[in-house]
């Protein structure tokens, strides 16, 4: 991937242009930022800038053998790393690297957590990156360079590391091999060992403005300039959310959506036995699906309450989300909202810690109905 190929950032490209430029290459640097930023188009445009051979104006040429095997995600000397599922089975990244390049090349670099266990078929598994992968790592850097003097591992979300695997990590970032650059993508650096973070460089990846998402949606995904506009005002900063706003890939939050409107519904008319029912469905959904539902949910009540504190002029809401949430927003008010996130925070921080699922969202739909019920 080219500089000029990535959704914004142009400062932040421009600067790490110059790094390479100028020979200041950190060994070790933590990309942050959400997915939906363009974090791995960001990690794959840089490795492809500092292995190209014959760099023209500030960009790889894209047609030296580095380009091109970076292009397909087969440049001996450039790994990846990423979540898997069934580590006794498929113990590293490599087992999967047909599915990741088949994601990467269909969604543009750009996806999410979400979207890569759809592709994998994780179901209700948790993606981990185990101890062998790191073994593997070792294994892999210990040999010269196939081509030029470099080699580079791309780790997206590390965050995902078993423990045994981040210590592992640890010993490399602290004696790295000459010449090898490692670079970890991550949307919750906080979870990653500080140990780790200190031998990194922080780069920061912001959200894209909505200016360039309406240029990305006109050009890469073919909306009329009018649609990309308004697609773009409620993005908040994400291709992933412009492509649902969009209609691309129809029906990707319309599970969430029933859920969430059905769960208010019987809260505000005070459906209790029917609360049970719409805890049962959500309980067998599979962890990852009751994760991204509890975000989802999270959204929707914080884009409620600024519909009822009076700046909607910030919302992000669309369609018939928004058409809903005009009528929900007075339900969710001073007196209630913060209780309702730390409920859906500690649902989601009770999944997250493999809590029984039938427990965590019977206890969760009825302590939502109740604040829901609360008059201010």
């Amino acid at each position: 991937m080219k500089f000029s190929e990535v959704a914004g950032h142009k400062e932040l490209i421009g600067q790490l242009r110059a790094n390479i430029d100028a020979g200041r290459v950190s060994h070790a640097q933590l990309i942050v930022g959400e997915c939906g930023w363009g974090t791995l188009q960001v990690a794959l445009a840089y490795v492809q800038y500092l292995h190209c051979t014959h760099r023209v104006e500030g960009e790889p040429c894209g047609q030296c053998p580095s380009c091109v095997q970076i292009a397909s995600l087969a440049h001996p000397d450039v790994h990846f790393v990423f979540p898997i599922v069934n580590p006794s089975k498929t113990p590293t990244s490599d087992s999967f690297i047909g599915e990741w390049r088949e994601i990467v090349a269909k969604s543009d670099a750009i996806f999410d957590e979400h979207d890569w266990y759809d592709v994998i078929d994780a179901q209700n598994a948790q993606g981990i990156i185990p101890q062998k992968e790191a073994d593997g790592i070792i294994r892999k850097l210990s040999f010269k360079a196939f081509e030029g003097e470099r080699k580079s591992v791309i780790i997206w979300l590390p965050e995902r590391m078993k423990r045994e695997a981040a210590n592992s990590l640890l010993k490399i970032l602290e004696e790295p091999w000459e010449g090898t650059l490692f670079l970890l993508i991550s949307e919750h650096p906080e979870s990653l060992l500080t140990t780790i973070t200190s031998r990194t460089q922080t780069i920061n990846v912001g959200r894209i403005s909505p200016e360039e998402l309406a240029q990305y949606a006109v050009t890469r995904l073919g909306a009329t300039p009018e649609a990309a506009a308004s697609a773009a005002r409620v993005a908040d900063g994400s291709i992933i959310t412009l492509r649902r706003v969009l209609g691309e890939g129809e029906g990707a939050n319309v599970d969430n959506f029933e859920l969430f409107t059905r769960l208010m519904r019987l809260s505000y008319s005070n459906r209790h036995l029917e609360l049970f029912e719409w805890a049962e469905q959500l309980a067998s959904a599979g962890r990852e699906n009751q994760k991204n539902f509890i975000e989802y949910a999270l959204g929707l009540i914080r884009e409620s309450y600024m519909l009822t504190a009076g700046v909607e002029s910030v919302s992000h809401l669309w369609g018939a989300e928004r058409a809903f949430c005009e009528k929900f927003a007075p339900y969710v008010a001073n007196h209630n909202v913060e209780a309702l996130v730390s409920e859906m925070e500690r649902a989601l921080r009770d999944i997250g810690q493999n809590g029984n699922p039938r427990m965590v969202f019977t206890h969760f739909a009825l302590a939502v109905s109740k604040l829901i019920a609360m008059r201010g």
